[in-house]
């Protein structure tokens, strides 16, 4: 099984192939050819964790079976950043960890990775250099509900608290614009579509780690299971996302993030295709400021659930 020292040399690289080109290997290389059979990049697989690939390309039949062999994910993604198809390294047959998934149907776990995303956003706002009494008046109140959560309450309380907590963290994350407030998917502007890159980028990050353990990615510990619904990488993001938050308010301060790069359809926005390596660029890197701990994150949640530990053994993700 992948260590945390093996992992901190990997890799997490993101390709947006033009017509024609084609991936492939070549002395376990990982090779990016054009329709002329020209080399364009080439990557060892030895280092390789995830490979994300948005747009149309082809692949051989023997890139996979090296996905296989070196234990990296390639991971498919249309243009707008949806993710299709997933190939690649798992671990199956680890039937001890999913019947201890299976098994659990308490909400103590839920509550704590709820209870960790509010302290983490009341993190991001202290790190806002700015810090006025708006700022400061959000802080405050944010850890007052991240105290208000305990492991008794039923799950309708904790949405209705987690959802208060957003009304108090967005306006605040992104009082440099004019917040309109979060509406996941709906894309009603280019603040809202830049969150769902991110959340997307963040989301297969998690689920790739959490398949290198052999979870059943769609049994979750507090989001609701639905079809098709990858729910416990749902759950593990959460804490995460104010990395993300940050970093894109951080990009809009720089002029990284902006109107201007976005188109309106009808009543919804998109990133012009011309911006998506930019976008991806400083998005990842500040994912990958976190990689090692979100490893680390995942690794423990791996040995809590293995051990059957006491919810009071819970690990937390914190923002640095």
């Amino acid at each position: 099984m992948l260590s945390a020292n093996d992992f901190s040399k990997k890799q997490i690289i993101f390709m947006f192939p033009k017509e024609g080109d084609k991936l492939t290997f070549s002395n376990d290389n990982i090779v990016v050819k054009d329709k002329a059979g020209k080399t364009k990049y080439q990557s060892t697989c030895y280092r390789l964790f995830m490979l994300c690939i948005v747009g149309n390309i082809s692949i051989t039949s023997g890139l996979i079976q090296r996905s296989k062999k070196f234990g990296f994910s390639i991971c498919l993604m249309s243009m707008t950043f949806k993710v299709y198809e997933v190939i690649g390294a798992r671990m199956e047959g680890n039937t001890l960890l999913r019947k201890h998934q299976y098994t659990y149907e308490g909400t103590e776990i839920g509550i704590r990775i709820e209870k960790n995303k509010i302290i983490n956003q009341s993190e991001a706002l202290r790190k806002i250099r700015v810090n006025n009494q708006y700022i400061k008046e959000g802080i405050a109140l944010l850890d007052s509900l991240s105290d208000s959560l305990c492991e008794n309450m039923d799950y309708l309380t904790v949405m209705g608290i987690e959802g208060n907590a957003a009304k108090v963290y967005f306006p605040r994350m992104f009082d440099n614009v004019n917040w309109n407030g979060r509406k996941p998917r709906i894309k009603n502007d280019y603040i809202n579509v830049t969150l769902d890159i991110a959340y997307t980028m963040l989301f297969n990050i998690v689920d790739a780690m959490l398949q290198v353990y052999g979870f059943d990615t769609y049994y979750g510990v507090f989001h609701k299971c639905f079809y098709m619904r990858k729910s416990l990488v749902c759950d593990l993001m959460e804490p995460m996302r104010p990395i993300v938050d940050y970093a894109i308010r951080k990009a809009i301060n720089l002029g990284q993030c902006k109107k201007e790069d976005f188109d309106l359809y009808g009543s919804r926005w998109y990133l012009q295709m011309k911006y998506n390596a930019t976008y991806i660029q400083f998005i990842m890197a500040a994912i990958l400021d976190y990689k090692d701990d979100i490893f680390l994150y995942i690794q423990k949640y791996y040995r809590f659930f293995m051990k059957m530990k006491s919810v009071e053994q819970f690990p937390s993700f914190e923002l640095h």
